[in-house]
């Protein structure tokens, strides 16, 4: 028999079938010849009850087998349980399970299982990320992370959108930072020894690469991880229309935040034909979309979240789903924000113009100006990336970033250059090695069109709608510096 998922067994009628149960014991209490034994599957976040009553087994009740497993339980251990189904007697839940028959599949030592009823840091549950799944928190925050990933795809597969793989191997930097994970089969250990033997100590940083030669690395030329799917996708968006990438992405930024992981997933559309206003609107649809389905589909675990994590988070959430966008250029809210400092508000990084929003900025506008969602666009070209559109008064390029309450941007998007000269110049200006890029210009030579897109990254998502404090902890395995061991 196929054991049935909890989540499955817990909106049945109680109809008194034979049924079998999987999963990890909550918890075991022995009360006057009556046991209850609290079973999760992580396929949702209640448990379901096993009971044995000693005085009035079952009449298919294998006692002795039942009696011998009974004696293996504690916290953490695994069972196979088989037993009817029937109504429960007890508050909170509709049906129990009376046993039947117990097999302890594998069981865990209370003196040394790391998980203990005892509250736990996060930091500690961190250390401990093989198991943390199996607690209240980490097996909502991976539901909810499973239910957005589908909603993802489910967006932009209702409208006529492709799913492309973007490489995670590249030559070139999408956001031209230089925070890349290199990736080489050379020797580290024989470069260096080439070095001391050189007298590295003397040599001059433009002489580096007489020691190293990427002519014998694997792909022939220096690669690293990739940081964006971004303009892979570009070249399908101008063969397919509409594309979506949606996977793993690196920085090598050594930054040891709340807010930063070394290795994180993208969600990065392109749209042909598509300009900042198209983007926009579509920008805001998707944010929507998301929530109402978290809302929706999620209700049990966002319970719990906004109860144990973050009060208010559902009531939040539920606003921004329904609220409409406001839409304000860049000098417009930096207009904002100098007038609120010199009435009084206080920040740590003074606004201007030229300056790339901060956090605080960005969440002085949702939650003190406007009370809602705010979308800035046509940033300083100088604070953003060399392939953004450049508007006419030769200063801004048509950038948006989406910023919500609680948390500041969002996403981050932008209209693409589509001119190649335009283009060209801002790879220059920029001292791009060309090299790498000559196939990102061929999509301006042959058949350009207007295109835009935008990019969120996922664990951003996943802790707003869940209220999670530390992005480390709306991923499996988290990736940051000095974290690197599961």
């Amino acid at each position: 028999m196929v054991p049935v998922l909890i989540k499955d067994l817990l909106t049945s009628d109680p109809d008194g079938r034979s049924v079998k149960v999987c999963g990890w014991i909550r918890s075991v209490r022995d009360s006057k010849g009556l046991v209850f034994i609290q079973v999760n599957d992580g396929s949702c976040f209640a448990n379901i009850q096993l009971t044995f009553d000693r005085n009035n087994p079952s009449n298919n009740a294998n006692v002795n087998n039942i009696e011998e497993n009974l004696k293996k339980l504690s916290t953490g251990a695994s069972v196979r349980a088989e037993g009817l189904l029937v109504k429960s007697p007890a508050s909170g839940q509709s049906v129990e399970v009376t046993l039947e028959n117990l097999e302890c599949l594998g069981v865990c030592p209370p003196e040394e299982y790391p998980l203990q009823k005892n509250r736990m840091s996060m930091e500690y549950l961190r250390e401990n990320a093989h198991l943390r799944a199996r607690t209240n928190t980490f097996g909502a925050v991976f539901r909810v992370r499973n239910q957005m990933a589908f909603a993802v795809h489910s967006f932009f597969q209702e409208r006529g959108f492709q799913y492309v793989n973007a490489p995670e191997i590249t030559c070139s930097d999408c956001e031209g930072a230089g925070e890349m994970f290199q990736v080489t089969t050379l020797s580290l250990e024989k470069i260096a020894e080439l070095g001391v033997k050189a007298g590295i100590g003397g040599m001059k940083v433009e002489d580096a690469h007489k020691i190293v030669d990427y002519s014998k690395d694997f792909f022939g030329k220096k690669a690293s991880l990739t940081v964006s799917g971004q303009l892979e996708a570009e070249t399908m968006a101008t063969a397919l229309s509409r594309v979506y990438t949606f996977g793993p992405t690196f920085r090598a930024e050594n930054s040891n935040t709340p807010r930063h992981l070394s290795e994180f997933w993208m969600i990065e559309p392109e749209m042909a034909f598509y300009d900042l206003d198209d983007d926009m609107d579509i920008q805001e649809d998707f944010v929507k979309y998301l929530l109402n389905w978290a809302l929706t589909k999620c209700r049990e675990d966002l319970e719990f979240f906004d109860k144990r994590i973050q009060p208010g988070l559902i009531e939040s959430l539920e606003k921004v789903a329904k609220a409409d966008f406001v839409r304000i250029s860049y000098t417009d809210a930096i207009k904002k924000l100098e007038e609120a400092a010199e009435k009084g508000a206080k920040f740590e990084f003074k606004p201007y113009w030229g300056c790339d929003i901060a956090t605080e900025h960005e969440r002085y506008l949702t939650e003190k100006i406007f009370g809602c969602p705010v979308m800035v666009f046509n940033y300083p070209k100088e604070i953003k990336s060399f392939y953004m559109k450049q508007n006419d008064d030769g200063k801004t390029v048509k950038a948006v970033d989406v910023l919500v309450p609680g948390i500041g941007e969002l996403i981050g998007g932008s209209e693409r250059e589509e001119n190649y000269d335009k283009l060209l110049a801002a790879c220059k200006e920029r001292k791009m090695d060309m090299s790498n890029y000559e196939w990102y210009l061929d999509l301006r030579r042959f058949g350009s069109v207007p295109h835009s897109g935008f990019g969120l990254g996922f664990e951003r998502l996943i802790r707003y709608v869940t209220g999670m404090e530390n992005i480390r902890d709306v991923i499996p395995y988290p990736r940051a510096p000095k974290l690197a061991d599961f």
